[in-house]
């Protein structure tokens, strides 16, 4: 399963700044990667650790702004469309149990 995360935070003052930079250093350091600007994702194995993340985000998350998650299976991932532009990426985006490289 993956789970975005799709974030709008204000960065109108040094404190919104600093709760800003503070919440993408935790996604980051806990696993998720980018995938857009604001929007972060991040494997689990099962729903019940996806459910520990989205409780991982909702503990660290801002005060302000606006923070929304979306929890789909990796057959759903592997399923997007890339419209516009390439997709290039150090990941691998299988739906396979086991990959061999």
């Amino acid at each position: 399963m993956r789970t975005f995360v799709f974030f709008d935070l204000p960065v109108l003052t040094s404190s919104d700044r600093r709760a800003y930079r503070k919440f993408r250093t935790f996604l980051i350091k806990s696993g998720f990667i980018m995938l857009q600007e604001s929007v972060y994702s991040k494997l689990s194995l099962n729903a019940t650790a996806a459910e520990t993340v989205e409780d991982l985000v909702r503990s660290n998350a801002p005060e302000k702004g606006l923070i929304q998650l979306l929890t789909v299976t990796e057959k759903q991932y592997a399923a997007m469309k890339f419209i516009a532009g390439e997709f290039s990426s150090e990941y691998i985006t299988s739906s396979e149990r086991m990959i061999i490289i």
